[in-house]
């Protein structure tokens, strides 16, 4: 039920308008990034892929990684975004669905850029020591998701629960299943253009569970 709620929000025009807006900013930013790396990104790559013996395989490797990197930027842009700026969307989404429910508190900016930074960055280090275990069929994709799903889950605890949460016990006992939500969130990520929706997904489906199940 939550995930059909959710699935049916992402189509409403204000979430397709803020699905625009984050996404164009984090495409500058990523383009603007990987082409202000440059030469150091190519070397980077370069270095982590001679221990390939087979020369036909690093430049294939090569850009392979350099498609991957910019796409995990891109990503972890959404994230941050979708961080800073979904408040207003999902009070609006909550006055929808369950107008009978108060918004108790605002996340502090700190604290939200804080938590999605943090996640950024141990997702990125996951994603570049484990690169090559992502070319194995099926169990690559499961760990790439879990690795995307860490962009997700504390973010979306912090920004939905702080809105409408007061007791603390509560959202721990409701964010027993984040992770869960996170990565079927993260699915979104293994598509191409369907992936700008995933972040905003993971809010809304935790949004549901939140005040659906309260």
């Amino acid at each position: 039920m939550i995930f059909q709620k959710s699935l049916q929000d992402i189509f409403s025009k204000e979430v397709l308008f803020f699905v625009f807006k984050t996404a164009s900013l984090s495409l500058i930013l990523t383009l603007f990034l990987t082409w202000g790396l440059g030469d150091n990104l190519a070397s980077f790559i370069a270095s982590y892929l001679s221990w390939i013996p087979w020369e036909w395989l690093q430049t294939t490797g090569a850009s392979v990684m350099a498609f991957a990197f910019s796409y995990m930027l891109f990503i972890i842009f959404m994230s941050i975004f979708t961080a800073l700026y979904s408040e207003p969307l999902l009070i609006s989404l909550a006055k929808k669905h369950y107008p009978h429910r108060a918004v108790i508190d605002s996340p502090k900016i700190s604290v939200s850029l804080f938590l999605t930074l943090k996640s950024a960055f141990w997702a990125l280090v996951l994603f570049i020591v484990f690169l090559p275990v992502f070319f194995i069929p099926i169990l690559g994709q499961v760990f790439l998701v879990y690795i995307w799903s860490i962009l997700l889950k504390d973010a979306s605890i912090y920004d939905v629960g702080t809105l409408f949460v007061a007791d603390k016990q509560i959202l721990k006992n409701k964010s027993k299943k984040a992770r869960l939500i996170a990565m079927i969130a993260s699915l979104f990520n293994l598509i191409p253009f369907v992936n700008i929706f995933a972040s905003v997904f993971a809010q809304i489906v935790f949004l549901h569970y939140i005040l659906a199940n309260d």
